[in-house]
């Protein structure tokens, strides 16, 4: 079968299985397409950023409390060491609250910070099956 150029119906028809039929769909449908995975990658990265934002909350929180517990924890040493009394127990058990608490955010914060959690898992699923779906039309 030949393609007649000067039949205007043939040419533009949308069921047209000639190479030249799906070349024009294909010159038609990429555009969008690309466009579309665009925004996409757009949304994922935007997601990925607010995430990171938090995360990074969550470490900094972690690390105020760390600090904090620190400081009351050498506050039970001095204590301990200095009146040798129950108040430094109290002391320890409150700094040994506050570093288990500071520790959990900061394992949190990294948590979310991991590469995998940032990746625009979308997008790249969509890619790969436009990837498929474009090679079998050319096929």
């Amino acid at each position: 079968m030949t393609i007649n150029p000067d039949n205007p119906s043939r040419s533009g028809s949308e069921s047209d299985p000639s190479l030249l039929g799906l070349v024009r769909q294909l010159a038609h449908e990429v555009p969008a397409l690309i466009s579309e995975e665009v925004a996409l990658a757009k949304s994922e990265i935007r997601s990925s950023i607010e995430t990171a934002k938090a995360a990074t909350a969550a470490v900094a929180g972690g690390v105020v409390f760390m600090l904090a517990g620190l400081v009351i924890l050498l506050m039970a040493a001095v204590y301990g060491l200095a009146l040798f009394v129950s108040l430094w127990l109290a002391a320890l058990v409150v700094g040994a609250v506050a570093m288990i608490v500071g520790f959990v955010m900061v394992q949190s914060g990294k948590k979310q910070l991991e590469p995998s959690q940032l990746a625009p898992e979308r997008t790249m699923q969509s890619l790969s099956k436009d990837k498929e779906a474009i090679q079998r039309k050319v096929s």
